[in-house]
């Protein structure tokens, strides 16, 4: 029997103030134009924290200590195929929170998780709303398959 293969991410919450760190996804092919937060996929050899320390210093610029990076999510979802989602915090990191990729990201905003535009990205927006702050699993994007 074959096994599946699913994508894996990791999507980091920047916290600061009370509010999040969204991207808005420009020329990339998906979700344009809809706000996210700072994601990539796991690359092989690589675990869920690396991947966000990666992720992180090439869309943002910063660094983070591994010790501040706490996941507490996972999402397995529907979306073109199956994936799995990791969700974490971070609140302290190193340096100045810039745009490293202006040619797939057109702004940065820091939004309170209640008023997200409206152009948030669903999964992101239910990932966000599961976010009170203890660890959680959540399944979506199946009912549009059964």
């Amino acid at each position: 029997m074959e096994r599946p293969l699913y994508p894996a991410a990791i999507h980091l919450f920047f916290r600061k103030n009370g509010e999040i760190l969204l991207l808005r996804r420009f020329n990339t092919g998906y979700e344009d134009g809809n706000y996210s937060v700072v994601a990539g996929h796991i690359e092989p050899g690589e675990s869920a924290t690396q991947a966000g320390i990666r992720e992180a210093k090439e869309e943002v610029g910063v660094r983070i200590d591994p010790r501040n990076l706490k996941i507490h999510g996972i999402m397995h979802r529907y979306s073109n195929g199956e994936r799995i989602d990791f969700f974490a915090f971070v609140d302290t990191w190193e340096g100045e929170v810039s745009n490293m990729e202006p040619n797939k990201c057109d702004r940065l905003l820091w939004a309170h998780k209640e008023c997200l535009p409206q152009n948030t990205i669903p999964y992101i927006r239910r990932a966000l709303r599961l976010s009170d702050g203890q660890i959680w699993y959540d399944e979506s994007g199946w009912e549009e398959i059964s």
